[in-house]
């Protein structure tokens, strides 16, 4: 069966994952003054998630030129528009997850969800998943992050060690029914973001980087006092960090993937919540609790890792031993 929604077709399993999104995860009621914003290549999610929404509520939906790279700012009007509403929904080619418009919008009481790269197939899948089971091992994980000193990652050519001392850990749960919560949707994470200027070492990136991709070939970066000091691997990347200065280049981000429904296919917002992978990123956390102010955020993912917390080994090659 195929229901149509104005110009866009959409199939059973869309609308039932919007509806999943809309009323289970965001829980939008009555009367809440609901947005919408997208760009072309999200049209259909967005569309899908438009249709849902007007059961309910009275939405309106922005659409927007799209973003050049992760973390650029919307235009004024949009984050004007977002300061107002009391729910945001942002499926989005670009993420717009790390950008001033939604953390603002997040300070004055808007709860709300980025899909940065959502695709049809991976809405239909991802989003019908076991969410309060993610939600159970998310913050478990989250609690162990937010209480350590450190995490060491192993990855095929060496180790990384990251300072949380101080830090909290935050838990992408997909459950968003408070005033000011936020989440990716997909979602499946637990996230930190580490001391800056305290990371060093070595992570061979073998899953994805975001602005690139899947990986055919692994990237391997070296860390020195929190900054990356060389990129081997990927010539598009190398680019595109070295266009960028010091605050792009920090290592601000660990997150670990909880969500068992997720696979590693090339879309960051996906990849990063496949269970048992870990992403690094580089560039902007003030939206979680950091100080880099930086102009992006991309984030590597790393397929098979293991992971301690304080010394204790949480992860084995991808899979969770807690």
């Amino acid at each position: 069966m195929r229901i149509s929604a104005g110009s866009i077709t959409l199939n059973t399993k869309l609308k039932k994952a919007a509806n999943t999104a809309v009323k289970n995860l965001l829980s939008i009621k009555k009367k809440e003054k609901t947005v919408i914003i997208t760009d072309k290549p999200c049209r259909k999610v967005a569309y899908a998630l438009m249709d849902a929404a007007q059961e309910i509520t009275d939405p309106i939906l922005v659409e927007i030129v799209p973003r050049h790279v992760h973390g650029e700012e919307p235009p004024t009007s949009v984050a004007d528009i977002l300061k107002q509403c009391d729910v945001f929904i942002i499926p989005t080619s670009q993420s717009l997850s790390h950008t001033q418009a939604r953390i603002n919008a997040c300070k004055r009481g808007a709860r709300g969800a980025t899909m940065p790269g959502i695709t049809v197939a991976m809405m239909e899948r991802t989003l019908n998943a076991d969410y309060r089971r993610i939600q159970k091992l998310t913050v478990r994980v989250t609690h162990l992050l937010s209480d350590a000193r450190n995490a060491v990652i192993q990855t095929e050519s060496g180790t990384i060690e990251l300072d949380l001392a101080g830090r909290k850990g935050h838990a992408d749960t997909g459950i968003i029914k408070r005033p000011g919560d936020f989440s990716n949707l997909p979602a499946g994470e637990a996230y930190i973001a580490p001391l800056e200027m305290r990371s060093c070492g070595t992570i061979t990136i073998d899953g994805s980087f975001a602005s690139v991709g899947l990986l055919k070939k692994s990237i391997t970066i070296h860390i020195d006092k929190g900054r990356m000091t060389s990129l081997r691997g990927n010539r598009q990347l190398s680019a595109l960090f070295a266009k960028y200065g010091r605050r792009e280049n920090t290592l601000c981000e660990l997150g670990i993937g909880t969500n068992l429904e997720a696979k590693v296919t090339g879309n960051v917002l996906e990849d990063e919540k496949a269970l048992g992978t870990v992403h690094v990123a580089f560039g902007n956390n003030l939206g979680f609790g950091g100080k880099n102010n930086g102009r992006i955020h991309l984030d590597g993912v790393v397929r098979r890792p293991n992971v301690w917390i304080d010394g204790t080994l949480i992860i084995r090659k991808g899979r969770f031993l807690i």
